[in-house]
């Protein structure tokens, strides 16, 4: 059995969507001749807990849990807020809020932390993980970002001792999608852009989980040519074992799900807008959402007088938010960019239920969409009203949404191991 060492900032009790990945990776690599560890950190205390995936780690797992420092624990302070206040994703680069400590603290957030506020794990995280490669013998290193921090670090560990790096991008590096209205400085963009180019070359392997963002990468570093590798977000089947989907049965009221964040970008206003329009018209509508809600949408809905018929759940173990998704009669997801594709999409399709995609020239997102007969994709300026059009024919293909089980990428990723 050869062995892996997986670099990854969240990790179980986090219920952090990112740590579901390589969680999964490592319960099924096993199967396929990879033994892993775990490189992680202590304690992850921007994300909310979900300690039910606990009981999913492989017996015997070595977890190696290091210090570090947490800016966030001084922006709370900033922003007036109490050390037991929980930061909401969806607000802390929002421009929603106006105040002069909200711009002195994204000022700082975009241009300060290179290359994420995670930057305070790169010298703890090294320092021990040293001390457990002096004494086993690992055959790779994967590293698993955003956070990129978690690359630098991996990239430093592969040089030293000479044990090939395989890199998996989630994720865009320089511009990724919340960059996106905000300011960097020449010097931040020039040092970032620095290790975002010394990673992809130091790295033997590099995965990415869209078409869009191999492209991207490819452009921009074409001699990463040849060692660039497609592997999806994917879905776990073993969470909807014993979970009724779909659950649409001729309901009365139509339920519309968001899981997730959704951020003040991610607006879809025609969609608002057209809801209020359905409910006006006597149609019994719910608007439900999982994970946190930029204040820009929040306004939208408020606006549109859809506050009545709006749930804001929060903050959900994961097995709840799958129940919820397959309670529902539809899911919304609101793809950023050409290079995303939400994780979320496996598991909306996944239960079967119709998908509203929002998403500007997203092409990849609508031919999975399509390949599996599950949703459409509107642009952001669309109502998307046509997808309650009571002709339009929609009925997952169960065994396409299946080629995307995480059991089945894992096999996938142990080829990609086995050519380094």
């Amino acid at each position: 059995m050869k062995k892996i060492l997986f670099i990854t900032f969240y990790w179980p009790p986090s219920g952090k969507a990112s740590m579901h990945w390589p969680l999964k990776m490592i319960k099924y690599l096993p199967e396929f001749g990879w033994d892993a560890s775990v490189l992680t950190v202590e304690k992850d205390t921007f994300s909310d807990e979900d300690n039910s995936f606990e009981n999913e780690l492989p017996e015997n797992l070595q977890v190696i849990r290091t210090r570090f420092w947490d800016p966030f624990n001084l922006y709370k302070k900033f922003l007036g807020k109490s050390s037991r206040e929980k930061l909401v994703a969806s607000e802390a680069l929002t421009k929603t809020n106006n105040s002069l400590a909200q711009r002195i603290s994204i000022w700082i957030r975009m241009n300060l932390f290179v290359p994420d506020a995670r930057m305070g794990w790169y010298f703890p995280g090294v320092s021990d993980a040293r001390k457990i490669l002096q004494k086993q013998k690992f055959d790779a290193i994967l590293t698993n970002g955003p956070p990129h921090t978690t690359h630098l670090l991996g990239k430093k560990l592969s040089s030293e001792f000479n044990i090939p790096l395989v890199s998996v991008f989630i994720d865009p590096w320089v511009d990724i999608a919340y960059y996106k209205n905000q300011i960097r400085n020449y010097l931040t963009l020039k040092l970032d852009n620095y290790f975002e180019k010394s990673v992809v070359q130091s790295a033997s392997k590099l995965i990415f989980v869209t078409k869009g963002l191999i492209s991207y990468f490819k452009e921009k570093y074409p001699f990463i040519s040849g060692k660039e590798n497609l592997l999806y977000w994917g879905y776990n089947e073993e969470d909807f074992e014993n979970i009724e989907c779909p659950s649409n049965q001729n309901k009365d009221e139509i339920t519309i799900l968001h899981a997730g964040n959704i951020f003040d970008y991610q607006n879809p206003k025609e969609f608002w807008k057209m809801l209020r329009r359905k409910i006006d018209k006597g149609e019994k509508i719910k608007l439900k959402f999982v994970g946190t809600v930029g204040p820009a949408i929040k306004e939208e809905i408020t606006k549109n007088n859809l506050a009545p018929v709006t749930e804001y759940l929060g903050f959900l173990p994961y097995k709840d938010v799958v129940k919820e998704m397959c309670a529902a009669d539809y899911l919304l997801v609101c793809a950023t960019e050409p290079r995303h594709v939400p994780g979320k999409l496996f598991e909306y399709m996944r239960t079967q239920n119709k998908i509203i995609a929002f998403g500007d020239t997203n092409e990849e997102v609508h031919e999975i969409l399509q390949g599996t007969n599950s949703g459409m994709l509107f642009s952001y300026k669309d109502s998307a009203e046509k997808i309650f059009d009571k002709n339009i024919s929609l009925k997952t293909n169960l065994q396409e949404v299946k080629k995307f089980d995480r059991r089945v990428i894992a096999e996938k990723l142990a080829g990609i191991l086995n050519e380094l």
